[in-house]
């Protein structure tokens, strides 16, 4: 299963948009927070959205976590706010062992980071719209089957 991934699109929906347009081929999106209303809006444009709240989403009743599961595959998908990911990733990861993910999926530094840990893959897109970086925005891809788990992150192209 081919999944794309966003975070921090902060309702700038064009860039989101066009992200979603460069993923080619998805079989769902996952956005991870920061804007709620930005995922319900690609569920609009008929794509299958699963989506968590951020910390910008400040009156939204939607869940901060939420748990998927793909081809015997564990994704906690969450903001990572409530996990202080700036600051480090002990807090998720311990939140994921307990949980039994095999990836995380979560947003907030405005950064992409692709790595393992632990044997669980911390897949963070990065911002669609506001990069910390500088530069293009950017967005995951998850390619999940029962053998393993592909990631990779790149840049959305306007």
């Amino acid at each position: 299963m081919k999944i794309g991934v966003l975070s921090d699109t902060h309702g700038i929906k064009y860039t989101a948009e066009k992200a979603v347009e460069n993923m080619k081929d998805v079989n769902m999106v996952l956005h991870a927070g920061d804007l709620v209303s930005d995922a319900r809006h690609l569920e609009v444009l008929k794509y299958k959205v699963h989506y968590v709240a951020g910390n910008c989403d400040f009156y939204s009743l939607e869940s901060t976590e939420k748990i998927l599961e793909i081809h015997d595959k564990r994704i906690f998908l969450t903001h990572g706010h409530i996990y202080k990911v700036k600051f480090g990733y002990k807090k998720l990861l311990a939140r994921a062992k307990q949980l039994f993910a095999d990836v995380v999926v979560f947003g907030h530094t405005h950064l992409p980071k692709n790595i393992y840990i632990d044997n669980i893959l911390l897949f963070n897109p990065g911002s669609t719209a506001l990069p910390k970086n500088g530069g293009p925005g950017t967005f995951g891809i998850l390619e999940i089957t029962k053998e393993n788990i592909n990631s990779y992150i790149d840049t959305v192209k306007i």
